[in-house]
């Protein structure tokens, strides 16, 4: 019976919904009383009321002013809210799911844990409202002021924030995969680590915003203003950058893996480490970019402008190059320089097992052997190849590669005698990219020796390699530069000449002298060397 008389007395409405005066509320609620449920107290003056824990899912709150109320861990769920004034109210943890909050007053509002799935704020006011961690799917928040606003954590997966301002806004690991966030201004926001992928952004104002570490992989940036952003090991693959404004950004060691950037504006855009193989800079202007360590290969760079780019390793333009007609064209070419190792026998386990322990060891102390070699293993041949980051690099490399095979010795001597060709024939030639090209090429072969002999020696993998059959095989060594020319530095007398040992059946049998020494491998001649390192492209500082 208690119970009974607890109940509160609620006049209903001619539209059938519940309504009492906020005095009533007030004194049931401080009776115990939670439930109002469907209340209508539109244009009612809650200011700094204490509700905490209160449900008025249903109810009709527009017009209300509950400015620096408490509202924590309340019930609001389908509640009509729109144009509510609710500045720096309490709603911590509350409940806003389907909720109205058209141009509802939200600034400096704790929404911080709050459910606001499917929740309407279009035109909200949330100007340093607090909403980390909470939960915004599919909410529509059309051109709402978040200027400042803190979302860290936040989920906002299928969010609409088509023209929204979060100028300055913390997005710090917040979900926005699939949110739609069209010309909406997000300058200067953090959003690092960030969750955008497939994320739709076309015309957004990103200038200056902290990107660092972010997933934009599928994303649509389409005419996008990134400049000056921060996208330092952002995931950016797959990404539609076409027409985006990228000037002076930073994309160090960012993935732009079969990025679109047709007619991107990448002036000084920092690009040091970046990998954007299969990238598409179709009609981009790259004047000034900086490029240490970036790769040049593999990318689409028809029509491109680029005057210049910084080569220095920390982007200070101490190392320039300056590009004249169609140099810039020759400079991002679409072919990496490989070395090929064909070995005249089928790759069997064993083999393989100690083939790869000797180039794992190889890597280690060679640097420029920086990922392992593909293997394409036949019946008869096993061919390895190597990708190497410059042209420069592929004599070096391949006089260390070649350290598993019996064929190791003659091949590396042939190497040196091709080397000493192209300092014979550049002795006295005053060009100065020739002369650069040749001293690092002097540099990185003379590494080679010096750390062959302290590979061979200390790493027992290659001790093993070099006894196994598979390795005693015939050779021959094959370079590609990057304008897709090839030169031979090794050919063994006896590659593609196995015969059948009639007497035991095997095809694995060759000639007792396995070495190539008795009969010599004839050297290329001066001038294709000459040819093939004049189909060098720039050197790759």
């Amino acid at each position: 019976m208690e119970a009974v008389r607890n109940i509160p007395t609620i006049k209903v409405g001619i539209q059938g919904v519940a309504s009492m005066t906020v005095e009533e509320l007030l004194e049931q609620y401080a009776a115990g009383v939670l439930n109002f449920s469907g209340v209508d107290l539109c244009e009612a003056n809650l200011n700094g009321a204490k509700l905490s824990h209160v449900n008025l899912s249903d109810a009709n709150l527009s017009i209300v002013n509950l400015s620096g109320a408490n509202l924590s861990e309340a019930n609001l769920s389908n509640a009509k809210l729109n144009v509510a004034r609710l500045s720096g109210a309490n709603l911590c943890g509350a409940i806003l799911n389907n909720a109205s909050l058209n141009v509802a007053n939200l600034i400096r509002a704790d929404l911080s844990r709050a459910q606001l799935r499917g929740a309407s704020l279009i035109r909200a006011e949330l100007v340093r409202a607090d909403l980390s961690r909470a939960d915004l799917l599919e909410a529509d928040l059309t051109s709402a002021d978040l200027r400042d606003a803190t979302l860290r954590q936040g989920n906002l997966r299928h969010a609409n924030l088509n023209e929204a301002i979060l100028r300055g806004a913390s997005l710090t690991a917040a979900n926005l995969e699939m949110a739609n966030l069209n010309a909406t201004d997000l300058s200067r926001s953090d959003l690092s680590g960030a969750n955008l992928r497939d994320a739709e952004l076309r015309q957004a104002n990103l200038c200056h915003a902290n990107l660092s570490g972010a997933d934009l992989s599928r994303a649509n940036l389409r005419w996008a203003d990134l400049s000056g952003a921060n996208l330092r090991w952002a995931n950016l693959s797959g990404a539609k950058l076409s027409g985006a404004n990228l000037i002076s950004a930073d994309l160090s060691n960012a993935n732009l893996t079969n990025t679109t950037l047709i007619h991107a504006n990448l002036t000084q855009a920092k690009l040091i480490r970046a990998e954007w193989i299969g990238a598409d800079l179709t009609g981009a202007t790259l004047t000034g970019a900086k490029l240490y360590a970036t790769s040049r290969f593999g990318l689409k760079t028809e029509g491109m402008t680029c005057e210049w780019v910084d080569l220095s390793p920390t982007g200070d333009r101490s190392i320039i190059q300056n590009f004249y007609s169609q140099d810039s064209r020759d400079f991002f070419n679409e072919t990496p320089p490989t070395i090929r190792i064909i070995v005249d026998a089928a790759l069997e386990h064993e083999a393989n097992f100690a083939i790869a322990g000797a180039y794992y060891q190889i890597a280690q102390e060679y640097r420029e052997l920086k990922q392992p070699p593909s293997i394409e293993s036949g019946s008869r041949r096993t061919i390895f190849t190597f990708s190497v980051d410059s042209d420069e690099a592929l004599f070096p490399t391949a006089y260390v590669v070649i350290l598993p095979f019996i064929d190791g010795a003659s091949t590396q001597k042939n190497i040196l005698n091709m080397v000493e060709m192209i300092n014979n024939e550049f002795a006295e030639n005053q060009d100065l990219k020739s002369n650069d090209m040749v001293k690092k090429l002097n540099i990185l072969v003379q590494q080679a020796i010096n750390q062959s002999p302290t590979i061979k020696q200390m790493k027992k993998n290659i001790e093993v390699a070099s006894k196994l059959n598979f390795c005693k095989a015939p050779t021959q060594v094959v370079l590609t530069n990057s304008s897709t020319q090839t030169l031979i530095v090794h050919d063994h007398p006896k590659f593609g000449k196995r015969f059948i040992n009639r007497s035991t059946l095997k095809t694995s049998a060759y000639d007792d002298d396995t070495s190539s020494e008795s009969t010599p491998y004839i050297l290329a001649s001066s001038d294709m060397v000459m040819d093939f390192v004049r189909g060098f492209h720039y050197i790759s500082h």
